[in-house]
């Protein structure tokens, strides 16, 4: 088949849906299909010419002037490539791979990643849906999206081409018990529920140190906040980390506390390295943690709970190992290959009806 996948971008900025893209584009280039991506491109444009996948420059900026530029370009891609299909995995592409479906011999396949964004009921004007949790597929089908053009093919990054096997990377040597969270700086990501929760517990647990890993337009907000405790000094803000797989080998627990959460890519990423796992139970949040057997579910926007959680196994070295254990069960289901595979069977029921 003749792939062509839409992204915003192709940075290494830790982005689970730019890292998910780009995984299927090497994945299915390695599989001998004929692939291409189109993006403002990247760190990422080397990899894809490694594993022989094309990449074209299309700036897809939300500006009206240069919208009408994409298209026009987005127009010329498409005359050059001649997909079979097209999967747009952000809104603006889906939109314009949308206006120009009918003018050429393409199958439109688009990806909902963030359901919660108002704007994800556009990704519907494709001719499927693939939903990354059941979470999301049911999500959309409230929002009228119909169900006959859903399917569902739950994330993972596992063994990506993107970097080497969890083995191959060195522990950092942290404070322990270190607690941490690989996330965005975003209120939403439930980063100021992490750190209240930290607040509530740290007296009574004086060696415990907090790591935020992750960048972000609220990142000064949250510095802010942890200035104004006593545990500052034990609150470590860590910026973007192009190998957080270092600060997951040396932590004892690891929290994603957010708002709202298609899948929670990093929590598969957690479980590989062995953590303790704490998390929001929300929207596809228990599927990626087995519905609570592989991880802590507390309910969301909640400090108090995660506080409690955070005390529970910190007091209890049984129940602590008994999470850990239990979170590296079951990981083959979050293999980029599985991802790939099932992605691939979406487009063979388009290109062969």
């Amino acid at each position: 088949m003749r792939i062509l996948h839409l992204t915003n971008h192709i940075q290494k900025v830790g982005n689970g849906i730019v890292n998910v893209a780009v995984d299927l584009a090497c994945l299915q280039a390695k599989d001998g299909h004929n692939i291409a991506m189109a993006s403002a491109g990247g760190q990422y444009e080397a990899l894809l010419a490694n594993y022989g996948a094309q990449h074209f420059q299309l700036n897809q900026s939300r500006t009206p002037l240069n919208l009408i530029k994409a298209a026009r370009h987005y127009r010329e891609i498409i005359q050059e490539f001649q997909p079979d299909i097209v999967h747009a995995h952000m809104m603006t592409g889906s939109i314009i791979a949308g206006l120009f479906r009918n003018s050429f011999e393409y199958n439109l396949v688009t990806t909902v990643h963030n359901e919660f964004q108002r704007s994800a009921v556009l990704m519907g004007l494709a001719d499927r849906v693939i939903a990354v949790s059941n979470a999301v597929a049911d999500s959309m089908v409230r929002r009228g999206i119909p169900k006959k053009k859903l399917r569902v093919v739950a994330n993972g990054t596992l063994d990506s081409p993107r970097h080497r096997s969890i083995i191959d990377y060195e522990p950092l040597p942290l404070h322990r018990p270190a607690i941490a969270t690989v996330a965005g700086m975003y209120q939403r990501k439930g980063i100021g529920e992490v750190i209240d929760g930290f607040v509530t517990m740290a007296a009574d647990f004086p060696d415990t140190h907090l790591y935020l890993v992750g960048d972000g337009p609220d990142r000064a907000m949250f510095e802010a906040k942890v200035q104004n405790t006593q545990f500052a000094s034990r609150i470590h803000f860590e910026g973007f980390q192009a190998e957080p797989q270092r600060y997951m080998l040396a932590t004892d627990i690891f929290v994603l506390a957010s708002h709202h959460e298609s899948f929670g890519l990093v929590l598969t990423e957690a479980r590989e390295a062995g953590c303790a796992i704490i998390a929001s139970d929300i929207d596809g949040i228990p599927e990626t943690l087995d519905n609570g057997e592989a991880g802590i579910l507390v309910a969301p926007k909640n400090s108090f709970a995660v506080a409690t959680a955070m005390k529970k196994l910190l007091t209890d070295p049984w129940e602590m190992q008994k999470c850990k254990y239990k979170g590296k069960q079951n990981l083959e289901r979050f293999s980029a290959a599985r991802v790939n595979k099932e992605t691939l069977n979406v487009y063979r029921e388009l290109v062969m009806a």
